[in-house]
């Protein structure tokens, strides 16, 4: 009997080493005794939430913390992970939600606005930063006065030397009669030299602006052009108050004898310069009157919008001043082909008219083919200064 409690003993310890054995294999790695655990979860800044952390790069599931990666069956690739699209970072903010003031300014210069910042000096437009005009007045600047221009003025002298290859100088057809007229006074001529002058030297200057850096520097260097250009810009702003006072002067001696008359309208259907014989005129015929309104009126527009560009705090943007320089430019290509053609018939395109403005008169055949009308009045004036229409004949009494 004693035996049935130490077998009883025996077999129960079996069973608890049993169980004990069944548990141990279950958790491998893991001493017998002690609690399965899961690994520790990483401090904030380690990768889970802090700054350190970083965005998945893949769209592949993550497995339960602690439990090992399967590893690839033998024979099969492991499949690369995914990428996954990064999601756009949401424009600047305020503290108030709104965007930020530069987002807001890019965003206005890329629809094609204006970006102005605020400077201390009269000239605001210094503090514009994007314009978008700028881009369609550098367009006319570099190319389009580059190309017109060129082609207007190297267009007439060519369309000149044409002309005097295939006519020649008009001769006076009657000859020199030996006898003389006055043309002009001396206060005329005195002006009209000033006004030449001063023109082809702003003339020149106006166009080394123009064409300089493409035709000039590549000759005498880089040096040399930026001195002379910076003289001939000095002469082109100081010599522009003596022409601008000049063309006054014009408009005020000859405005009278340059209005618009019937006659004219005769001189032109008979053919004006290229008409057969010489049709009537007064002392300035309808050419001359033309190229005088244009030399007043363009010489008038081009040195306003000249001074706006001499002093640019008289204009509020910068818009102004791209238009007055486009102005400017285009008006004085304009008439530097007007006044080619003038030097043309007063030099050696019409035999005797250079003496108009040399010696301020002209020989009587001359000034009676050109401008008869104006000759038959200043004889009607010289017949009534030698005998007054009031006088009476001697003995009449």
């Amino acid at each position: 009997m004693r035996a049935l409690p130490v077998a009883a003993c025996v077999l129960a310890l079996s069973l608890v080493g049993t169980a004990l054995a069944q548990q141990q294999e279950q958790a491998p790695g893991l001493p017998a005794g002690s609690a399965e655990v899961q690994s520790a979860a990483p401090e904030v800044g380690a990768g889970r939430g802090g700054p350190n952390s970083t965005q998945p790069n893949s769209s592949e599931p993550s497995l339960p913390t602690g439990q090992p990666r399967s590893a690839a069956p033998e024979g099969i690739a492991p499949r690369p992970p995914r990428p996954v699209t990064p999601i756009p970072a949401p424009p600047p903010m305020t503290a108030r939600g709104g965007p930020d003031a530069a987002e807001v300014e890019l965003q206005h210069a890329l629809r094609g606005g204006v970006i102005q910042g605020m400077v201390s000096i009269p000239n605001q437009s210094a503090g514009i930063l994007i314009q978008p005009e700028g881009r369609d007045w550098r367009g006319f600047r570099t190319r389009t006065l580059t190309i017109a221009g060129a082609a207007l003025v190297l267009g007439m002298v060519v369309l000149l030397g044409i002309l005097y290859f295939w006519k020649g100088p008009q001769r006076i057809e009657a000859g020199r009669s030996g006898r003389s007229i006055e043309r002009y006074g001396p206060l005329e001529r005195v002006n009209h030299w000033m006004v030449a002058s001063s023109f082809v030297i702003l003339g020149l200057s106006g166009l080394n602006i123009t064409f300089g850096a493409y035709v000039l520097r590549p000759v005498i260097g880089a040096e040399a052009f930026t001195t002379f250009t910076l003289w001939t810009q000095a002469a082109h702003h100081f010599l522009s108050f003596p022409f601008t006072f000049g063309i006054i002067v014009m408009l005020l001696i000859w405005a009278r004898d340059n209005l618009p008359a019937r006659v004219d309208l005769a001189w032109i259907r008979a053919g004006g310069p290229f008409a057969k014989g010489h049709p009537p005129a007064g002392r300035f015929n309808p050419a001359q009157k033309g190229l005088y309104w244009f030399t007043i009126l363009g010489g008038l527009v081009a040195a306003v919008s000249g001074y706006l560009l001499m002093a640019p705090a008289l204009l509020d943007n910068i818009s102004s001043q791209q238009v007055a320089h486009v102005v400017h430019a285009g008006m004085a290509m304009l008439m530097i082909a007007a006044i080619l053609v003038h030097i043309y018939v007063g030099t050696i395109g019409a035999e005797g008219a250079f003496e108009a403005m040399s010696t301020g008169r002209v020989d009587f055949n001359y000034a009676r083919e050109h401008n008869s009308l104006w000759v038959e009045e200043r004889l009607t004036e010289a017949r009534r200064s030698v005998a007054p229409a009031d006088a009476r004949t001697a003995g009449a009494d």
